[in-house]
């Protein structure tokens, strides 16, 4: 267990591959973007669910 200390854990550390900023921020901006969509679908379907309820003249 020989990574399983201070040495072997920097070791680890420097390994890793960090994003660029440009890729930090691209991969953000679709994620953002995908949550937005998300929500509108949802606060969408609940107005259409709504709207239905309403019809058939079930309020709460």
């Amino acid at each position: 267990m020989k990574w399983f200390s201070f040495e072997g854990i920097m070791n680890e550390i420097k390994r890793i591959r960090w994003p660029s900023w440009k890729d930090l921020a691209e991969k953000s901006g679709k994620v953002l973007t995908f949550v937005l969509l998300f929500m509108a679908f949802f606060v969408l379907a609940a107005l259409v669910i709504s709207g239905l309820l309403n019809l058939l003249g079930i309020t709460a």
